[in-house]
């Protein structure tokens, strides 16, 4: 029998429950002023990415705006100002505009398409006079005035971009450092709290990149996310500990994973690290390799945020609240700690995890290595000579933690030298560093421009062109640990055409071309109808001509060349009619 409520409860319970959908969220103070930018489209705003998201190599230093899966949606300038600079580049940003503000910001436009008529004019008009499609232009305060809302550019899917959006930043005009735009109080609706997933636990004595983290997924329990076990206390075999955790965070409208704004690590009520995500140069960017664990990211495609600073972490100004230990816990014999982390977003809404770490009373202690691994240190210059046909340093700034390296190499006929194994991937380097090799058969003379260093991660291979140096050594800039060799690279740019040969193209737009190097990358490349330069533009393999006023109504024949870092030239003709 089903019993009946009064009709006053039942409004009572539907009182309470919108109540509680309707709770005020309070967007987190701001030093920014919230009233001086517009947002740039005129759609609403829905984000696929923000500010401090972790990327690889870099930490994400805008917001992307969704344009419906579309590209050419028009964007507007975000206050008055003027542009202040124009980059067009195959990667990154692709076509990115810069407004310099009056009061001390500037904005970035990147991913776009075309540009306003007149910059657009202007942008072209450079590009034939270099005969280069890629330029970087700095521009006059007289040159291109902009009003708030004027029309400057239309959206796109250029540069490292994999879908239509629009890269939104907000800069200080003076440091260059992007700031996190949703600070400024453009208008994005998000009611939805942060999900934490997962908590991660390192053992700080042990060498990091030589094992795995204890990584304990989390669960929702009276709005409270706590470890996914029958306790919620966690077991630590380690005597100087590190917390790391894995967050998910979304906004009203949008399916896109986000990060969070700040992070706040409490033991036993007392703060103990925080994390706030609002202003990262992007000379420190490359640090996001010590703020997340690296190693995890690449074996299990998991990023783990850290509350601890690795000792060759230099990007510590988003880190708050530490301790002498820099994050770092010291858990003595037989002691049980209370552990609370708060994550918020910007608009305010908050996430709570709560746990215990105890002692377990077995202690991990350092692993034994055989005699082919030495040793690496931060803050020191780290040379290798282990090996007669291997030679590299690594300054003092490349490592982020001590390295047990491993070295090894595998005879190799098919190359110009043996493969060296130089430890593993998963473990990350800071800059660039100059690998030199030795080969180990003869190089004939004419080839000896030929010389291609080759690199493995294990699932992938590419190669660079090398230099000769002293003593018969070839030399390469790196930036990875991995697998390393020399090979020859005789073999041009190979160029494919989306024309048939005397192909009628009245209606349309373009001229496309894929072109790929089997070995290295496409390093110069021009095109020309009737023997004068038109301007072709690259995104990745593709390499197109926008039709413009340099190639009239008619007949014509395009000569296209391309040129690997080897200097492999190729070339490639097309008759046409427009």
């Amino acid at each position: 029998m089903i019993k009946k409520r009064p009709v006053s409860l039942v409004i009572l319970l539907l009182f309470a429950v919108c109540t509680s959908a309707q709770k005020k969220v309070t967007p987190v103070t701001s030093n920014y002023p919230t009233d001086y930018f517009r947002n740039p489209l005129n759609i609403p705003i829905f984000l696929a990415g923000n500010f401090g998201e972790c990327r690889l190599g870099h930490f994400h230093s805008g917001v992307d705006i969704k344009t419906k899966g579309e590209e050419n949606q028009p964007v507007h300038a975000a206050a008055d100002g003027y542009v202040s600079r124009i980059k067009m580049e195959k990667g990154g940003f692709g076509h990115g505009l810069y407004i310099t503000h009056p009061n001390g910001y500037t904005t970035l436009y990147a991913h776009l398409n075309d540009f306003a008529p007149a910059i657009q004019k202007y942008v072209r008009s450079k590009q034939y006079e270099k005969q280069q499609w890629n330029v970087d232009l700095q521009l006059t305060a007289s040159q291109f005035p902009v009003k708030k809302g004027q029309l400057i550019a239309f959206s796109g899917n250029t540069g490292a971009s994999t879908a239509p959006h629009l890269h939104f930043e907000i800069r200080n005009t003076k440091t260059e450092h992007p700031l996190n735009p949703q600070l400024f109080g453009l208008p994005i609706e998000d009611k939805i709290a942060p999900v934490p997933v997962e908590v991660a636990f390192y053992g700080l004595e042990l060498y990091n990149s030589d094992y795995h983290p204890n990584i304990v997924p989390l669960t929702k329990r009276e709005n409270v996310y706590k470890p996914k076990q029958t306790s919620d206390t966690v077991r630590i075999s380690y005597v100087k500990l590190g917390i790391g955790i894995r967050v998910d965070d979304y906004m009203n409208g949008s399916d896109n994973t986000l990060t969070f704004y700040t992070a706040k690590l409490y033991l036993d009520d007392t703060l103990y690290s925080q994390i706030t995500l609002d202003d990262i140069g992007y000379d420190e960017s490359r640090y996001i390799n010590a703020y997340v664990d690296y190693k995890t990211k690449q074996i299990d495609n998991k990023w783990i945020q850290l509350f601890f600073l690795q000792r060759g972490n230099k990007l510590d100004r988003i880190y708050s609240g530490l301790n002498a230990d820099k994050g770092y816990i010291r858990l003595h014999d037989n002691e049980t700690r209370k552990v609370k982390i708060l994550i918020t977003d910007e608009n305010g809404n908050e996430s709570k995890i709560e746990f215990y770490i105890a002692d377990s009373l077995i202690k991990l202690s350092e692993a034994t290595y055989s005699s082919d691994y030495g040793t690496f240190s931060p803050g020191s210059s780290n040379v290798f000579d282990d090996d007669p046909n291997v030679r590299f340093t690594l300054d003092e700034n490349q490592l982020y933690d001590r390295v047990r390296y491993k070295f090894s190499k595998l005879p190799f006929d098919g190359a110009y030298s043996d493969k060296y194994q130089i430890h593993y991937p998963y473990v990350p380097i800071h800059h660039y560093f100059d690998l030199k090799i030795k080969p180990t058969r003869p190089v004939p003379f004419d080839l000896r421009s030929k010389i291609t260093m080759m690199y493995s991660d294990g699932k992938e291979e590419e190669g660079s062109a090398a230099a000769p140096v002293e003593d018969g050594w070839y030399k390469c800039p790196v930036r990875a640990f991995g697998t390393y060799w020399l090979d020859i690279d005789t073999i041009p740019p190979v160029v494919k055409s989306a024309h048939k040969e005397n192909a009628n193209l009245a209606k349309a737009k373009q001229i496309t071309l894929n072109v790929k190097d089997a070995q290295t990358s496409v390093k110069k490349f021009n095109g020309y109808i009737d023997d004068k330069w038109v301007c072709f533009e690259q995104h990745g393999s593709a390499f197109f001509y926008k039709f413009d006023e340099h190639c009239s109504r008619g007949k014509h024949k395009l000569l296209f060349k391309a040129e690997d870092e080897n200097a492999n030239a190729t070339t490639y003709t097309l008759t046409f009619t427009r």
